[in-house]
């Protein structure tokens, strides 16, 4: 069983343990976040979940395994009228069905805030495993290229 649980101050350790590995951030930054960098992303994060009390980043738990990923349901920054969502998982737990059952919680989470608001998910180009877990809840690809320096694909679900 899954939990989705909102991040708090006291959960940096737990969000650098996600974004220093190297295997994890490969389709997300390249690499591993520096402790600077992780702190500067976390309050970022922060300060989005202070600004909505329904979406936000979340740590992913497990209830055998402890946090195992973390995800978001943000507004997108370019389009405010869209949702966002996103995952990672640690590398331990690729493969094993963990992503398919994080989308499906973010969607339902999205319906009963948002039900009529269309949903993007932005992914690493060459990140074949998030396209399919994606295109498997309907999100049709609109962009490949490069947005902000950076190779990019979205995709997006229309309600």
């Amino acid at each position: 069983m899954l939990q989705l649980l909102k991040y708090k101050w006291e959960d940096l350790h737990d969000y650098r343990s996600l974004v220093a590995d190297d295997h994890v951030m490969k389709y997300i930054t390249g690499k591993g976040m520096s402790e600077e960098q992780a702190r500067e992303k976390f309050m970022s994060i922060m300060q989005i979940n202070e600004e909505d009390d329904l979406l936000g980043y979340f740590k992913v738990i497990d209830y055998h395994a402890g946090l195992i990923g973390d995800c978001k349901l943000v507004r997108y920054k370019y389009d405010r009228s869209i949702l966002e969502m996103g995952y990672l998982l640690k590398h331990a737990f690729w493969r094993k069905g963990f992503g398919t059952k994080i989308c499906e919680k973010l969607l339902e989470r999205a319906t009963e805030i948002a039900p009529n608001d269309n949903i993007i998910g932005v992914i690493d180009p060459d990140n074949i495993a998030s396209r399919r877990l994606l295109e498997k809840f309907g999100f049709k690809s609109y962009f490949v290229g490069e947005e902000d320096g950076i190779p990019t694909e979205k995709l997006v679900l229309c309600k």
